[in-house]
């Protein structure tokens, strides 16, 4: 991995756990300097970045993250909760006792690191959660479809983690009756729509958010 790959991969990285927020400023110098590297292979690892719709150039003010598209974000997130909810309900009857123990675990670290406020390990757990189901859905390309899907997601959860330590432990409690319901072989229509209302609360959430932030301003 040359220099402007590893500084593609950091940058990369913090957008998708929210280090680095949507309009985040990405200062070129700064960043060369924190990554130990001259300004040109940030400014490569920037211009691809921006290839891929996760930065823009906006005049006056340089790189920054791409901020939300709140209808599209929302469109999105729509789709994925049908999404999710079909997987999940189509990896119940392949699911293993080790994965329910494995479930338990990681939604055990996952309260753990919303009560500590580590959302950048919040977000790693709640994918790993998620995961675990996701291997025993028979579906592969549905599962890919997630996958792709779900990293441009990312950012908007951590920063609604962060923002709203509450809506992380109602998504803890929620894993818990998901969990319940795969344990317990319920039907297929039940633990589909108990995984799509997961994830349309998470778009209520962001709605509460912007409501608020608009408020304020």
């Amino acid at each position: 991995m040359n220099k402007s790959e590893r500084a593609y991969a950091t940058m990369r990285r913090r957008i998708l756990v929210g280090t680095y927020e949507p309009g985040h400023r990405l200062v070129l110098d700064a960043l060369a300097r924190e990554m130990g590297v001259s300004p040109v292979p940030v400014r490569e690892a920037l211009r691809r970045l921006e290839a891929e719709g996760w930065v823009v150039y906006t005049r006056n003010v340089g790189a920054q993250v791409a901020p939300i598209d709140d209808e599209r974000w929302e469109q999105e997130m729509r789709v994925l909760a049908i999404l999710e909810g079909n997987a999940t309900a189509l990896a119940a009857p392949h699911m293993r006792p080790a994965d329910f123990r494995s479930l338990g675990d990681i939604n055990h670290r996952l309260t753990a690191a919303v009560e500590h406020a580590d959302m950048v390990k919040a977000s790693k757990l709640n994918r790993a959660w998620h995961r675990v189901i996701y291997a025993r859905c028979p579906n592969a390309y549905l599962v890919q479809v997630i996958g792709e899907t779900q990293e441009r997601m990312d950012a908007i959860r951590s920063t609604v983690f962060a923002r709203n330590p509450e809506r992380g432990r109602e998504s803890v409690a929620e894993h818990a009756v998901i969990l319940q319901l795969l344990e317990r072989s319920a039907p297929f229509e039940e633990i589909e729509r108990a995984a799509r209302e997961h994830k349309v609360r998470t778009i209520e959430a962001v709605r509460s958010l912007t409501v608020k932030h608009e408020t304020a301003i």
